[in-house]
C-alpha cells in the first residue's frame, strides 16, 4: 500500500481539498478528502489531476520538431520530410526515439498513449525476421519510461483512391486487408505473452490510404472488441477526392463500411459537413482533436464545441509533438474554439480536464482517467506557486499552467518523473539528443 496526500486534486469534475489517495498493486483502494497528513504519506505540493491521456502519436514524427518551418509550405510538403525519416529508421534506432519521445510525454504528464503505427517493415517492404520487430521496439519503449502503451496497428494499403503505394510507403503497407487481419492476429497473439501490459488496437490509416472493398471487408471481420482509429477529414484535398471516388464524405463512406460506431476515435475531424458531424455524434464516435499539431501544419480548426454538443466524445493528443504538453494541447483546443467563434469560454475548465483525461479513455482502450476507487492510480502534479500558475484559481490551472509546472508524474502508484526529469532515464533533453544523434 502506498500513500499520496494532495492539499488539492482534481475529484470528479472539481477540485476538492485535503486529498489522501492510497494505492495498492497499481490501483486506487481508497480517496479520501478532508485528510490530515501524516508521516505515511507521500506528500504532492500542488494541484493532483488524473493522468493526462495521449490519443494520438506517431512517435517517430518528433525527429521533424523544429527542422520544416523555413520555407512555409504545406502539410503535403511536410509529409515528404515524414517519409525520409521513416524511410531511415530500424528497429533499434527506433526503439531509442521512441523511448526518448515517451519519456518526454511522461514527463510532461501524460501517463497514457494510443500510437498510431504503421512503420510496420523493412525499408524495401520486406518483413522483419523475428516478425513485429518495430511493434516490439514500441513496446519495449513504453515499458522503459512506464508509459501505458496502446498500440495500433495500422492498415495502409494505398496512396490515394485507386492508385498503389509510392515507393515510400511501401514499408508501411500489406498485400491486402486480409494480409493485415491476419498480421494484426498473430500481434496480439505474441503481445498477450511478450507484452501482456500493452492494449494491441487497430487503425485504417485514412479513407484515402486503405481501398473500399478492404474497409468493408475490415468492417465485417475486425473484432468489435478492440479500439479503431482513423484519420478523417483532415485536408479538404481528401474530402474532395473522397467524393469524387465514393460520391461520399469520408464520415459517410466510414458509416456505409460498417466503421462508425462508438468504438471508433476519428483524429482531426477539421473539415466535416453538417451531416457528419450529426452522424458522429449518433455514433459516440471519440473524437481526436491534435490542436498544436493542426495549427502547426496548417490544417484549419476542427468543430470541437459543435461534436461535442451532438453527442461526441472528446479527446487530446499530440500528434507529430510539435509540442509535448498536456496542458498546452486542452488550452489550444478553447483557443482554437475562440479564435474560430470569437467568444470565450467555449469549454469549461472541468470540460478541457475530462478532454485530457477520461475523454481519452476509449481511445486507448482501458478504464482510467479518473481519480476514483478502482482506477489506476495515475496522477500529475501541478505546482501552484510558479511564475505562470501564482494566483489562479485551482479549478483554472489548466488555462495557466504549462508542462513546465508538472512537478510529479505517478503511473501505477510508482513515481516516474520528478521536476520534468525521468525516474529511471534521467533529462528528457539528453535522451533526446542521444537517440537523434544515432
Amino acid at each position: 500500500m502506498t500513500r499520496f496526500w494532495a492539499p488539492r486534486a482534481w475529484i470528479g469534475d472539481a477540485v476538492a481539498n485535503d486529498v489522501r489517495v492510497t494505492a495498492s498493486e497499481g490501483l486506487i483502494a481508497s480517496v479520501e478528502t478532508g485528510a490530515t497528513p501524516d508521516a505515511a504519506d507521500h506528500r504532492l505540493d500542488g494541484l493532483a489531476l488524473p493522468g493526462a491521456i495521449n490519443a494520438h502519436s506517431h512517435a517517430f514524427h518528433r525527429l521533424l520538431r523544429g527542422r520544416t518551418h523555413g520555407d512555409g509550405g504545406s502539410f503535403w510538403t511536410w509529409r515528404e520530410l515524414m517519409y525520409r525519416e521513416a524511410g531511415r529508421l530500424d528497429p533499434d534506432s527506433y526503439e531509442r526515439v521512441a523511448t526518448a519521445v515517451y519519456a518526454e510525454m511522461v514527463a510532461a504528464g501524460w501517463t497514457s498513449v494510443a500510437e498510431f503505427h504503421y512503420v510496420h517493415h523493412a525499408p524495401d517492404a520486406s518483413p522483419y525476421a523475428p516478425a513485429h520487430a518495430m511493434e516490439r521496439a514500441l513496446a519495449r519503449a513504453a515499458r522503459a519510461s512506464g508509459i501505458r502503451l496502446t498500440l495500433l496497428d495500422t492498415c495502409y494499403l494505398s496512396s490515394g483512391f485507386g492508385s498503389p503505394l509510392e515507393p515510400a510507403q511501401r514499408r508501411f503497407g500489406d498485400a491486402d486487408a486480409e494480409t493485415w487481419l491476419t498480421r494484426l492476429s498473430a500481434l496480439r497473439g505474441a503481445f498477450a505473452d511478450e507484452h501482456p501490459e500493452v492494449v494491441v488496437g487497430a487503425a485504417v490509416h485514412s479513407v484515402r490510404a486503405v481501398p473500399v472493398a478492404a474497409l468493408e471487408r475490415i468492417g465485417a471481420e475486425l473484432d468489435p472488441a478492440i479500439p479503431l482509429h482513423v484519420h478523417l477529414s483532415e485536408q479538404p484535398a481528401e474530402n474532395a477526392a473522397c467524393i469524387e471516388a465514393t460520391g461520399l464524405t469520408p464520415t459517410g463512406l466510414l458509416a456505409r463500411s460498417g466503421l462508425l460506431s462508438s468504438r471508433l476515435s476519428v483524429v482531426h475531424a477539421t473539415h466535416l459537413t453538417d451531416d457528419d458531424i450529426d452522424a458522429l455524434g449518433a455514433a459516440r464516435a471519440s473524437i481526436v482533436m491534435c490542436p498544436t499539431t493542426e495549427a502547426d501544419l496548417g490544417d484549419g480548426i476542427g468543430p470541437a464545441r459543435r461534436l461535442a454538443d451532438a453527442g461526441a466524445r472528446l479527446a487530446l493528443g499530440t500528434d507529430q509533438h510539435a509540442v509535448v504538453d498536456p496542458l498546452l494541447e486542452a488550452r489550444a483546443l478553447e483557443h482554437g474554439e475562440r479564435l474560430a467563434s470569437r467568444r470565450r469560454g467555449r469549454f469549461s475548465p472541468a470540460e478541457l480536464v475530462a478532454a485530457l483525461t477520461r475523454g481519452g479513455a476509449s481511445a486507448v482502450g482501458r478504464s482510467l482517467g479518473e481519480i476514483a476507487v478502482g482506477q489506476p492510480c495515475d496522477l500529475l502534479v501541478v505546482d501552484e506557486t510558479s511564475a505562470r500558475t501564482a494566483g489562479s484559481d485551482p479549478g483554472q490551472l489548466v488555462l495557466s499552467a504549462t508542462a513546465h509546472d508538472v512537478s510529479r508524474v505517478i503511473i501505477g502508484g510508482r513515481e516516474r518523473a520528478v521536476g520534468g526529469t525521468h525516474t529511471d532515464l534521467g533529462p528528457i533533453g539528453d535522451l533526446l539528443r542521444k537517440a537523434m544523434s544515432a
